[in-house]
């Protein structure tokens, strides 16, 4: 029990040094999804931040409809100057209405299914470095 709890301090001490990291790839932070048939190695791959991001959006400010459209635009023009890998930043929703991240969960929907989950092959929670649960990685479709 007492080697247990000098684990749970040393994590604790990495974290506020910095050093360590947080899973909250079981919490609803997280949002990852995959093109049906891809395997799924790609999607860990893509978590893992081994795809150089290329360009970014912000979604900060947007109303959903303008969001959208600005995430079809970034995606459309991404696809069509060869990028592969990208970032969407679309806030934790600390400004919204009764602090709701209605933009990422609407990325979600977005990228999941529809016009613009035609382009993406997989998309994942960015790592802290690159936003956290306030981004999400974009692997496109070539």
């Amino acid at each position: 029990m007492a080697s247990e709890e000098a684990e749970v301090l040393a994590s604790l001490a990495d974290l506020c040094d910095g050093c360590g990291s947080i899973d909250f790839a079981d919490t609803n932070e997280y949002i990852e999804g995959i093109a049906e048939g891809i395997d799924r190695r790609l999607l860990r791959r893509l978590r893992a931040g081994d795809f150089a991001v290329q360009a970014h959006l912000d979604l900060h400010g947007l109303k959903r409809d303008e969001a959208k459209e600005r995430v079809e635009r970034f995606i459309a023009e991404s696809r069509r100057t060869s990028r592969r890998c990208v970032l969407i930043i679309h806030g934790r929703g600390f400004h919204s209405k009764d602090q709701i991240p209605v933009l990422k969960q609407a990325l979600r929907n977005w990228l999941g299914r529809g016009r613009i989950a035609r382009s993406v092959l997989a998309f994942a929670t960015a790592r802290t470095c690159d936003g956290g649960a306030g981004a999400v990685y974009v692997l496109l479709r070539r």
